[in-house]
């Protein structure tokens, strides 16, 4: 796994509304639906950075009222999940 460090401000940091312990997860969730929402990441990969399963992905989307894109590397994803038959 690759990392990459965030340097924040700890005036943002402390202003930040959200317990210590979920502040990085919460981070990596909503990096994920943005770069999604710019098309920058696929559906599958936004899951993966986020944190989430598809179905939990997918409703945060729609609760948010995000377009959903729908590339054929999303498509390859789906059927390779169907496949596996998880």
């Amino acid at each position: 796994m690759s990392k990459i460090l965030i340097e924040i401000p700890e005036e943002v940091y402390s202003a930040i509304r959200l317990p210590p312990d979920e502040v990085e997860a919460e981070l990596r969730k909503e990096l994920g639906i943005a770069l999604y929402q710019r098309g920058v990441l696929s559906a599958g990969k936004a899951c993966a950075l986020a944190g989430l399963d598809r179905w939990s992905f997918e409703q945060i989307l729609g609760r948010r009222r995000i377009n959903r894109h729908y590339s054929q590397e999303d498509l390859l994803e789906d059927i390779a999940y169907a496949d596996s038959g998880q």
